[in-house]
């Protein structure tokens, strides 16, 4: 019985994997994962150079004491004072404005624009359709309307 049962969880299992949504997922985070490379690349090969033009290219050299004397260590940490290290976080938030620019116009925006072209033909083929049944019933009260007006105004059509 414990075997039929294991079988039941493998199988149980196995459907969760082959469930579209979980794969499309797992694709997602390898291809984020790869992107994140890139966005970090232009980010210390491209932005950090533009801001070091103005000061250093290490973003996160940059900070501010809020508790002095502030001293930091040869391996970076901070060994008197509070340091708050905004230099990080700006960083960081440069890395996110790019990814979420990049993902925006090249994924999300195209795929907007399709879907909006889908729909547009779908609704222009949905309103010929309309136009025509619409069409052919005014013909028809039109033919009728002659048909009465041939046999006279004494009959009515039934």
């Amino acid at each position: 019985m414990s075997e039929k049962k294991e079988s039941g969880v493998w199988q149980g299992f196995k459907a969760f994997l082959m469930r579209g949504n979980v794969v499309d997922l797992a694709v997602a985070v390898v291809i984020g994962a790869a992107f994140t490379n890139i966005v970090n690349s232009v980010v210390k090969g491209v932005i950090n150079p533009l801001v070091g033009a103005i000061g250093t290219k290490n973003l996160d050299s940059y900070s501010s004491c809020l508790k002095g004397p502030c001293e930091m260590g040869r391996d970076g940490t901070v060994t008197s004072g509070v340091m708050i290290l905004w230099g990080s976080v700006l960083g960081a938030t440069l890395s996110f404005l790019i990814t979420a620019a990049v993902v925006y116009f090249l994924m999300v925006l195209p795929m907007a624009k399709y879907l909006a072209r889908q729909e547009a033909r779908r609704q222009a083929r949905e309103g010929t359709k309309e136009i025509v049944e619409v069409t052919e019933l005014e013909v028809l009260k039109e033919i009728r309307d002659a048909l009465v007006a041939q046999r006279g105004p004494d009959r009515t059509v039934s």
